[in-house]
């Protein structure tokens, strides 16, 4: 199968979003189930996850605006519903990390990176739909963002609070991450979820912080390597020196539209080339079958997994980049790594596994559908690539 837009929409329409309708709706409890496990099988009175759920808000309410099925329409309206009746703390604000099967909330802390994907998906919904609410909610859970994590001193977010908004001491976004009170993961989804606020609410203030934002990235967050420098203390000193190949390629095209949208020339043509040398930088972990791994270092691999998501924003990345120099070398790389993805990652039972290992073997463990895997990486690869290919 060929990388192109026809190929990419069939794809998305036949394959990804199909196994969300069929398998994931909730009939007896609202909303959407928290898990299906590596195989497909629900996992019965699973956890919901707001990231699962805002992320199925953005994907159904884009897939609508770009394609107008009132089946996506209903779907994103099912998402938001549920969103807006069980994840919105009514009382202190925000939105709670999770709740039960039953919409019960379990751990109300307001992680800003959880704040930012619903602002994404309430914004994404708007333009969708013209919803009012849903902007109303946006707005709101951006002028918390801004009084509670944005550190006025040292510029800058802050990770995690509890339900009343006081900085907690474990501000992990998850196991695996380092316990730090600045993320260049989080300011990435909050890069990311400004400038979709901006393309339908175009404030003042909110130019000014998104602009702040890119101008972070441009001068703190990326190393002298052109890659991501990771996390920070809450005074801005270096953490890590881990490079996440996905984040900085998928770091490089969001740059770019945020600098797009906030409409500064001059901004705009620095980011192009930071796209540039973000993709560049993370074809250090680009494998010869065209997959791309996961993480590594200056001098080493050391994770050669490759999990659904940084296929899916290397092949945009990879079509950015050929976009903005016009090089093949890029528009080839993102073929190998579209056969890649057909070959190993798309399962034909619909949706990506969750990663395969070196030797393309699928890994099982690791659930198909669940509180950090939705149809958002890969359905907006495809939504981005009908767009940029047409």
């Amino acid at each position: 199968m060929k990388l192109t837009a026809d190929n990419c929409q069939n794809h998305l329409v036949t394959s990804i979003l199909p196994f969300w309708t069929s398998s994931m709706v909730d009939l007896e409890n609202g909303g959407f189930h928290g898990k299906r496990d590596g195989h497909g099988k629900l996992v019965t009175e699973a956890q919901k996850a707001i990231i699962l759920n805002s992320r199925i808000l953005w994907t159904f309410s884009s897939a609508f605006h770009h394609l107008g099925s009132e089946d996506y329409r209903n779907m994103a309206t099912r998402a938001f519903d549920y969103l807006q009746h069980y994840f919105i703390d009514n009382q202190y604000g925000g939105v709670y990390w999770m709740v039960d099967h039953q919409g019960k909330p379990i751990d109300p802390k307001k992680q800003i990176y959880a704040q930012a994907f619903a602002i994404y998906g309430f914004s994404e919904f708007y333009q969708a739909t013209g919803n009012e609410l849903a902007l109303e909610l946006a707005q709101d859970l951006y002028a918390l963002i801004e009084k509670y994590s944005f550190d006025r001193e040292r510029n800058g977010y802050l990770e995690a609070f509890d339900r009343q908004w006081s900085l907690l001491e474990d501000l992990r976004l998850s196991d695996k991450d380092a316990n730090e009170a600045k993320t260049m993961n989080t300011h990435l989804h909050l890069l990311e979820a400004y400038t979709n606020l901006f393309k339908v609410w175009p404030d003042a203030g909110l130019h000014q912080q998104l602009e702040n934002l890119v101008e972070l990235f441009l001068n703190t967050f990326i190393n002298q390597q052109d890659s991501f420098h990771l996390f920070f203390d809450e005074n801005w000193n270096l953490k890590s020196e881990t490079q996440s190949y996905g984040h900085d390629i998928e770091g490089g095209w969001l740059l770019l539209k945020a600098a797009e949208v906030l409409g500064i020339n001059s901004l705009t043509e620095q980011c192009k080339a930071t796209a540039v040398n973000l993709t560049e930088a993370a074809l250090r972990g680009l494998d010869l079958d065209g997959g791309l791994m996961y993480e590594g270092t200056d001098t080493h691999i050391t994770d050669s997994d490759k999990h659904w998501w940084p296929q899916a924003e290397a092949l945009v990345g990879l079509i950015n980049a050929w976009q903005i120099t016009g090089s093949r070398k890029y528009f080839g790389l993102a073929e190998k790594n579209w056969e890649f993805v057909q070959r190993f990652l798309a399962d034909p039972e619909g949706e990506w596994h969750w990663k395969v290992n070196k030797k393309g073997v699928v890994d099982y463990h690791q659930h198909k559908a669940g509180p950090w895997k939705a149809p958002y990486h890969n359905g907006r690869a495809m939504l981005e690539l009908m767009e940029r290919l047409n």
